[in-house]
């Protein structure tokens, strides 16, 4: 009984960590949005968003790692690739969406990059979809072209959906590099951690060479419905949709498994969309609206497609995890 009780109790814990996680990182758009309106340019924002969180996460990520300094130095390529592609890369591509398009539009079109790891793994591993991870690919192109609305006049910016499905490439990326291995897997807050220092490094390069454009502003930003310091938002984005979604991410992953953690973690398009709409007065059409709610379903078959494992047969070794199922519990969040 007790055990049992224990087992209600972590799966309360772990629901109310996730949602947390989902609604933090679904305010990233809408800070990032207002620091832009403010004179921002978008790889100011990110790379002010990833400095801050490294800072921040710098001293729990040392302690974490003490006496396990080989894993970082092990999975040091990964680690690189994780923080140039799936973080500032990520991050760099979508904010530069929310400069361009609402942000609803921009996280629906940045979450079909859970329909290109499937056809990533197809096409590299030979893992054919299953016929409902099928299904769930159409009706999320099916989506897309409500939400861009092809058969009508939506005047939503070509660039912006340019740089909201290179959040896509991100978004699949950072599920196909944060799948674990055989060996023993970095922890999820150092993995975070070291993404962010190297995705600000790299930024801060690119920046001193004048390959990055950096603008920023001291003037105060519109939010809340109110005009605030700029501070706000760029707290927002580092405290808000970074630490504590990541760290309350890890948590749920870990209480719930990944399978039901990476299905709540989705509730971030739908707060994304809610905070757009109360703290910035963005609001989708009708139609993308319902193209919105077929990328949703569609992206909901295709994870359930993935992620269901037949039952093993009595005596049968079980198999490894597929990648997208370990995604969740190596680095819960973006």
């Amino acid at each position: 009984m007790g055990t049992q009780a224990g087992k209600q109790a972590a799966g309360g814990a772990g629901l109310t960590l996730a949602l947390v996680s989902a609604a933090a990182f679904g305010t990233s758009g809408t800070f990032a949005a207002a620091l832009i309106g403010a004179d921002w340019s978008p790889g100011a924002a990110v790379l002010a968003r990833m400095a801050v969180a490294a800072l921040i996460l710098t001293v729990p990520a040392v302690l974490r790692m003490r006496g396990r300094w080989t894993l970082l130095r092990r999975d040091a390529g990964r680690v690189a690739a994780y923080g140039l592609f799936a973080v500032a890369g990520a991050q760099w591509c979508y904010f530069n969406a929310v400069a361009r398009i609402p942000v609803g539009v921009a996280i629906l079109l940045e979450y079909l990059g859970v329909v290109l790891v499937v056809g990533w793994l197809w096409l590299r591993h030979g893992q054919r979809p299953r016929r409902l991870t099928i299904i769930g690919g159409i009706a999320a192109l099916a989506g897309l072209a409500m939400v861009l609305n092809l058969a009508g006049s939506a005047g939503i910016s070509p660039a912006g959906v340019f740089w909201a499905l290179g959040g896509a490439v991100g978004l699949a990326t950072f599920f196909v590099l944060s799948a674990g291995d055989a060996r023993e897997p970095l922890p999820p807050l150092v993995m975070t951690w070291a993404g962010m220092c190297v995705g600000t490094a790299t930024l801060a390069a690119m920046a001193g060479t004048g390959l990055l454009p950096l603008t920023a502003s001291v003037a105060d930003v519109h939010v809340f419905g109110h005009q605030v310091s700029w501070i706000v938002p760029v707290l927002g984005l580092s405290l808000v949709a970074a630490v504590i979604s990541y760290i309350a991410g890890i948590g749920a992953a870990r209480r719930l498994g990944a399978r039901l953690a990476s299905f709540i973690g989705m509730a971030e398009v739908l707060f994304a969309i809610l905070f757009a709409w109360l703290l910035l007065g963005q609001l989708p059409t009708p139609v993308q609206f319902l193209g919105g709610g077929f990328i949703l379903a569609g992206v909901a078959m295709v994870r359930f497609g993935e992620l269901r494992v037949p039952p093993p047969a009595t005596g049968a070794v079980q198999p490894r995890p597929h990648q997208s199922e370990l995604a969740h519990s190596q680095a819960a969040g973006r």
